[in-house]
């Protein structure tokens, strides 16, 4: 999928799978661009990556001509989000947003004016997306991650943001949000399940996209199921250790 068919892909509520990046390593990232997954993302928040490294890696998604290229950026900025979007980003994840306030600036800082406020620069982009800012603002994916106290208690307000695609939960942040001494805490299990169905019903509500992070393909199928119409399985880094580990211990024939 081209980056506009990818965006009404996402927002025709049809479901999608993606992976996780956090590594500086772009033969690793395409070779998983080239597995199927819908989309890779690319984390500019927590992954291991600077703004060369980001680069590189939406060059080997691209490479690999089967995943959309999707950017979580660092914050809630115009610029930031601008850079990421002109290096070719097909979308882009926005953390930590709190109020429809916060998903507004987003999407206004993924469009060119009159509509909102990008800086007309596209340089990598218009090879993919095209040079007209019609197109370039329809192609635009925006997500908006509801993980804290604030954007939970507003995501009905958040959902309804004009020009907002999608809404993605950042399980390990919602787990705090709702009382969790960790970000794996059992003991919130209630309270993190009810989030995640308020979350869902918003969207639905709303008709815009409900995404999550997950630990495993399993999970991802059961939140598809449970009415999240895009999930991202793990991350590089995570999947690296566990086969090394599972490797390691099959060596010393441990269980």
């Amino acid at each position: 999928m081209n980056a506009l068919e990818f965006a009404r892909h996402v927002r025709g509520r049809r479901q999608a799978i993606g992976y996780w990046v956090v590594l500086d390593d772009p033969i690793a990232t395409e070779r998983l661009a080239r597995l199927g997954y819908d989309y890779v993302v690319v984390d500019a928040q927590h992954g291991m990556l600077g703004s060369t490294g980001i680069r590189n890696a939406m060059l080997a998604i691209d490479a690999g001509a089967t995943s959309a290229a999707v950017v979580r950026v660092e914050q809630n900025d115009p610029f930031a989000i601008g850079r990421v979007l002109d290096a070719g980003a097909t979308g882009i994840i926005v953390p930590l947003v709190d109020t429809a306030e916060d998903a507004t600036a987003a999407v206004r800082a993924t469009r060119y004016p009159p509509e909102g406020r990008r800086s007309y620069g596209p340089m990598r982009s218009e090879l993919r997306v095209g040079p007209d800012p019609a197109e370039a603002n329809e192609s635009a994916l925006v997500l908006a991650m509801i993980e804290t106290p604030e954007g939970l208690a507003n995501v009905t307000e958040i959902c309804a943001t004009p020009g907002l695609d999608g809404i993605y939960v950042g399980p390990a942040d919602l787990r705090l949000a709702v009382g969790g001494a960790t970000a794996s805490d059992p003991a919130v299990d209630d309270a993190f399940e009810a989030a995640l169905t308020k979350i869902a019903e918003a969207a639905a509500n709303a008709g815009i996209a409900a995404g999550i992070h997950t630990p495993s393909g399993e999970v991802a199928a059961h939140r598809l199921a449970q009415g999240y119409t895009y999930a991202t399985v793990s991350c590089d880094l995570v999947h690296l250790e566990q086969a090394a580990k599972a490797h390691l211990s099959a060596a010393r024939g441990e269980r």
